[in-house]
């Protein structure tokens, strides 16, 4: 086989489509890019948004609208790479040398071992709020099998469509809600001007670098091998997908920091870290316009993270059996690498029940700074290899970067790997004495 012509193979013979379109298949706004984007954004980015309109206002606008273009490029680079050749992302990875595969394989195992944890007990949160007759364990436990159902046992279309409707959730509570809390248009205008306040520069890299960026954009590859698009027909489609899913995902964000801006910053409160800074919204939003505007949110707060945890169930899996897949001599588009093969549901397994001693045990904290240094490093990785899949012979010329997409995704790999730095600093500050 040529090295830049893309495969067919790993594609069912009845999801084919003649390159003249003679039966294409129609294709619908509800595709992987939704998916992708509703993954990515879960509690703790609408945790960050919040905090961020709290103490700034609208001064972040800026920085969500250059998130949502940097994602738009990422995504479309991990797209173009996948419909341009027929390989899958860790195909291209291995490519680059062996260094990527020995950083690649520890991180999925133990980012999948903890965040299986941490997606359960966010998705629980809110019901445990609301039905405070099951403690937080026990629901988070129950998030997990739900999510392990539907997903060991659903096709990807199913999925999908369950996915559109925790979208649809998400966006009608959350935009609802910026809309009740009165946004000031003249101030929102002014936030367009690019400009970092005092003390805001984590902040402003966090929005601008980490809202909707997880490990899942580069399951997008994945998704669109199931979802059937698979050759370079398919890459107005594409394009077209990814930029509409985030330009959805820049309006959740942006009511998101509206909320922040007009009722945190309003009320005066202060936060808590991490996901139960939102049972701290919930209890304002009572008290301002009463429990039906109050419960509601909280809906949409599950739904944000009922989303991430079957979209990293899903994708991320596929990710593995992928991985797992050519370490054991297998291509891609293997039987045991597809979803519902072997290998996606040991990872599935994985996500789903080991995590689950960490409620008993507590998080071990020598996992947690593996996981917060390796989990910071993983968009850098991202940026950067594409930057490498993207030119010279790894693509064909006709889909490789121009000068501007170069210098974009360069950009973009440059403020994730500051972001990447700055966030394990972070985590291995404490070991250092540091703050």
């Amino acid at each position: 086989m040529a090295e830049n012509t893309p495969r067919t193979d790993a594609v069912p013979h009845s999801e084919r489509i003649d390159d003249d379109g003679g039966k294409a298949a129609k294709w619908k706004i509800v595709g992987p890019g939704l998916v992708v984007a509703a993954t990515g954004v879960g509690a703790a980015d609408m945790v960050a948004t919040l905090v961020a309109g709290s103490r700034y206002g609208y001064g972040l606008l800026w920085a969500v609208i250059l998130g949502v273009i940097l994602k738009i490029i990422l995504v479309e680079g991990a797209g173009r790479f996948t419909l341009a050749t027929g390989k899958t992302i860790f195909e291209g990875w291995r490519s680059l040398g062996r260094w990527t595969t020995w950083y690649f394989g520890p991180y999925i195992m133990i980012w999948g071992f903890v965040y299986g944890a941490t997606a359960m007990s966010s998705a629980a949160l809110p019901l445990a709020a609301v039905f405070p007759f099951l403690p937080l364990w026990a629901w988070a436990i129950l998030m997990g099998l739900a999510g392990f159902v539907m997903v060991w046992f659903g096709k990807y279309a199913t999925f999908e469509k369950i996915t559109a409707v925790l979208v649809g959730l998400m966006f009608v509570t959350v935009v609802g809600l910026a809309v009740i809390a009165l946004p000031n248009i003249p101030e929102m205008f002014k936030g367009l001007v690019p400009m970092i306040p005092e003390g805001g520069v984590v902040y402003t890299l966090a929005l601008a670098g980490g809202v909707g960026g997880t490990i899942t954009l580069a399951a997008y590859g994945y998704w669109l091998r199931e979802k059937g698009w698979y050759t370079p027909k398919w890459m107005k489609v594409m394009r077209i997908d990814n930029s509409m899913a985030y330009v959805m995902t820049g309006i959740f964000v942006i009511a998101m920091l509206i909320v922040g801006a007009e009722v945190v910053r309003t009320a005066g409160i202060t936060l808590s870290a991490g996901d139960k800074g939102l049972l701290d919204l919930y209890d304002v939003l009572k008290l301002e316009y009463g429990d039906f505007v109050g419960t509601g949110f909280l809906v949409g707060f599950w739904a944000a993270s009922f989303s991430s945890i079957i979209g990293v169930w899903n994708g991320v899996s596929l990710m593995f059996a992928d991985f797992w897949g050519n370490m054991r001599g297998k291509e891609s588009g293997h039987p045991d690498t597809r979803v519902g093969g072997k290998y996606f549901k040991f990872y599935v397994l994985w996500l789903t029940f080991p995590p689950m001693i960490l409620f008993a045990l507590g998080q071990p904290i020598g996992l947690i700074l593996a996981y917060g240094v390796l989990g910071s490093l993983f968009m850098p990785f991202l940026a950067v290899t594409l930057l490498g899949l993207l030119n010279g012979k790894r693509i064909p010329k006709e889909w490789a970067n121009r000068l501007h997409t170069n210098i974009a995704l360069g950009i973009t790999a440059l403020l994730f790997i500051i972001l990447g730095l700055q966030q394990a600093w972070k985590a291995l500050a404490p070991v250092f004495g540091g703050e």
